[in-house]
């Protein structure tokens, strides 16, 4: 493998740490509250686990995040138009599919969620790995369809 696209997947795989960690990082310094112990009151600690049990929704952006950042580096990197831009696109595509999928509005919805979700999906890697619009608007529609064919095939008409 060439020196260059080493380092290049290098340092998509730390965009993907950074984007995957940076929002429950200040978690380590928040305190949840009161805990009576046997001599009074501490304050508890919170830990990644509770933040996330507390913040769903930062939870989802998180976990869409590192997933859309590991595919759109594949994107990047196959496509030829670079790791480090496909994982930024891959990231933030994560963010929206994430917060897409657990959605309290797309859970009384899901053939829209399905249609909304390979929208997005197919947006960010349109956009990762083509070199004009068209590519992209292509890709949005090949994945509304898909996601609509998933819809109607889980969810029945």
């Amino acid at each position: 493998m060439e020196l260059k696209t080493r380092n290049l997947l290098v340092a998509g795989a730390l965009i993907g740490v950074c984007f995957a960690t940076s929002s429950p990082a200040i978690a380590q310094t928040q305190y949840r509250g009161y805990v009576k112990n046997g001599h009074g009151y501490k304050r508890q600690k919170v830990t990644l686990h509770d933040y996330f049990t507390d913040h769903p929704k930062v939870k989802a952006a998180t976990v869409g995040a590192g997933v859309g950042t590991a595919a759109g580096a594949v994107t990047g990197l196959v496509t030829g138009r670079g790791v480090l831009r496909g994982a930024a696109v891959g990231a933030g595509t994560g963010v929206g599919v994430g917060l897409v999928r657990s959605s309290h509005t797309m859970r009384r919805h899901p053939i829209v969620k399905d249609v909304a979700t390979g929208s997005l999906v197919g947006m960010g890697l349109g956009y990762a790995g083509g070199r004009h619009h068209g590519t992209t608007a292509r890709a949005t529609a090949v994945g509304a369809a898909a996601g609509l064919a998933t819809g109607l095939l889980r969810h029945g008409l």
